[in-house]
């Protein structure tokens, strides 16, 4: 399981952001749909309804090539939410979307 390490800006980031912009490609488009049955839209509104949105920092574990963050949100049909993701300069690169687990659920509702 990856972990994180807490960082304010990208908090800041995310909360002041208007509009967000996606890069989707046909690698990450569907691999998120396959795996863990979770929707392009879906992944979208959790970024779209920052109010609920909660920043997990960069992921320090396992190491990538390149900064990923992770952040825990809810869909407009309640579902919940992890998103791994990296910045680009085309938009929010998703890199993997799934279900919260047991202990995400727990943090999400103490940073709420």
């Amino acid at each position: 399981m990856a972990k994180f390490r807490f960082i304010q800006w990208l908090v800041e980031w995310l909360v002041t952001q208007e509009v967000f912009q996606f890069a989707w490609d046909l690698g990450n488009n569907s691999k998120s749909l396959d795996k863990h049955k979770v929707t392009i839209e879906e992944i979208e509104e959790i970024f779209e309804m920052n109010e609920a949105l909660r920043a997990l920092g960069e992921q320090v574990s396992p190491e990538a090539d390149e900064p990923r963050f992770g952040v825990l949100g809810i869909t407009k049909l309640g579902r919940h939410l992890f998103v791994c993701f990296t910045l680009r300069a085309t938009g929010i690169r998703i890199i993997s979307a799934r279900e919260m687990n047991k202990k995400e659920r727990k943090l999400y509702a103490e940073l709420c």
